[in-house]
């Protein structure tokens, strides 16, 4: 039987996009169209709500590995291992951490500093117990590197050859806060198989144009064979979200105005 897998990323800080992702998965939860939820982690940054989104996801229980930024909080420091372009939008980073460092507490950065990077299910095939299991792999970035952007335009030979040596049929991330979906077909012992590299998207940070919540539902048949791409199948999800309550809430704060204006400019 197919199992449906609810996973979202990069949430930093932002507590009306995670309650309307939230509310939207209650709903799909209750119509028992989703089996389990996980979080690719960026809990923190860059908005007012560092301590709430932590609390929202712990009481849940979400599996949630750690973001770079994650890391960067739990670890107190001074850096979020944010890949800057410019001086200003280093600077406007270095006021962002400063001010997550100085609002979380104690119980916040504990919980992210033990966060574990990785998360991986095995999905076997009940009624088909000489196949291959699915191997699905979550990180932040990468199995490399959790602030490694991979970007939509990274070489197919590339990813193949990172998630062979991670051993992963499906790999799930984030941190590009651009979501997308790649179907990789890889020759193995003379027969085609397929793998799936999934791109989550941002909850609380889009950069694609769309300034809703993202997240993504992934389904997965173990029953049918790698061969068969159609073992796994994506369906990235929108939620309207009340982005002018996260944007005044950034103005109000010691946090750059600009991050606002990334909120309603996606």
């Amino acid at each position: 039987m197919p199992t449906t897998l609810a996973v979202f990323s990069d949430v930093h800080a932002n507590l009306p996009a995670l309650e309307a992702v939230l509310a939207d998965l209650d709903i799909r939860l209750g119509r028992g169209e989703v089996d389990a939820v996980y979080c690719l982690g960026d809990l923190v940054g860059y908005a007012t709500w560092p301590n709430e989104v932590v609390a929202a996801v712990r009481q849940r229980g979400i599996p949630t590995i750690a973001g770079n930024y994650d890391e960067g909080v739990g670890l107190a420091s001074d850096d979020c291992g944010c890949a800057y372009p410019t001086d200003e939008e280093r600077a406007r980073g270095d006021e962002s951490i400063a001010y997550t460092n100085g609002v979380v507490t104690e119980a916040t950065r504990r919980y992210l500093r033990g966060l574990p990077r990785h998360l991986r299910l095995t999905l076997a095939a009940p009624r088909r117990p000489d196949a291959a299991p699915v191997e699905v792999l979550m990180v932040h970035g990468s199995p490399r590197r959790t602030n490694e952007y991979l970007f939509e335009d990274r070489p197919d030979r590339s990813v193949v050859r990172m998630m062979g040596a991670a051993g992963a049929d499906v790999m799930l991330f984030g941190h590009t806060h651009k979501p997308y979906h790649k179907v990789l077909e890889v020759e193995a012992d003379g027969e085609t198989v397929y793998r799936h590299a999934v791109n989550t998207g941002s909850v609380g940070k889009p950069k694609d144009g769309d300034p809703r919540a993202g997240y993504v539902l992934l389904t997965l048949d173990p029953e049918r064979p790698t061969s068969d791409p159609g073992y796994c199948a994506v369906e990235f999800v929108r939620v309207a979200y009340d982005v002018e309550r996260a944007a005044q809430a950034v103005e109000a704060s010691p946090l750059p105005d600009a991050f606002a204006r990334m909120l309603r400019d996606a």
